[in-house]
């Protein structure tokens, strides 16, 4: 039952038909587990704060710099030589009191990693590194966690959901073999400050519907944007059987 405070917070989402009460009381219940507190990271934790959501657990390692502030909106001039985690927490409760917000200012990994995903409701992955990604991913496949995963690099974009749950739905290993790409971030390539707004901003959609079971996701699709022409791009997915983390003939 939403309170009276919760019913003036939330109105405007109740307004949508979509949305009403079912949703938003989900979202109010909801634990989300979000990977990365930087460019992606920063809105996916102030919109998911802000729609609502009980409980972020907010995973990062890094510690705040100066380069930072171009894009990463959740941390402040202020906050420089903070860790990441803490910083964002900070800023959570700012937007929402009512979140509760657990910081963890390490890099996941293990018996720790598989712990916190098994805890959650859903999993959003805002890193730039190969490796977590593909952790993340056999930690999501293992545990029926669904996946939300963005990246973002110069002009260009991509987002994803991988949900388990679904027998059809393509992991990220289906995507991208472990050893096939060579590694890219923001710190060696450069990065449009809007675009990770963008990405993450979406990130944050798809994780609410999911949640809430609203819409049509993007499980089984690659939705790429090229900022620098505003062009969007859908492709379809599709399961590998052969992949060694979710396909039924792996091994």
């Amino acid at each position: 039952m939403l309170t009276d405070q919760q019913l003036m917070q939330y109105s405007r989402h109740l307004m949508l038909p979509e949305v009403d009460v079912a949703a938003q009381e989900i979202w109010l219940n909801s634990k989300v587990l979000i990977v990365g507190l930087g460019g992606l990271g920063s809105p996916v934790a102030l919109y998911l704060a802000a729609a609502g959501i009980q409980t972020l657990v907010l995973v990062d390692d890094d510690q705040v710099e100066l380069s930072n502030l171009q894009r990463q909106i959740i941390h402040q001039q202020s906050e420089v030589g903070a860790y990441k985690a803490e910083s964002a927490g900070r800023q959570v409760e700012r937007i929402n009191p009512e979140t509760q917000v657990i910081c963890i200012a390490e890099r996941l990994a293990g018996e720790s990693l598989q712990q916190c995903v098994s805890e959650v409701d859903l999993v959003v992955d805002c890193t730039d590194n190969f490796a977590t990604r593909h952790a993340l991913n056999r930690a999501c496949v293992a545990h029926q966690t669904p996946l939300v995963s963005g990246a973002a690099i110069r002009f260009e974009g991509q987002i994803s959901v991988y949900d388990s749950r679904d027998a059809a739905s393509p992991c990220y290993r289906c995507l991208y073999p472990e050893d096939a790409r060579v590694e890219q971030n923001c710190s060696t390539s450069g990065v449009f400050s809007p675009l990770v707004g963008i990405v993450g901003t979406i990130q944050a959609a798809e994780a609410l519907k999911v949640l809430a079971g609203i819409g049509e996701s993007l499980t089984g699709r690659l939705l790429l944007v090229d900022a620098l022409r505003m062009d969007w791009r859908t492709m379809k997915l599709q399961k590998d059987p052969q992949c060694p983390v979710c396909g039924s003939e792996k091994g």
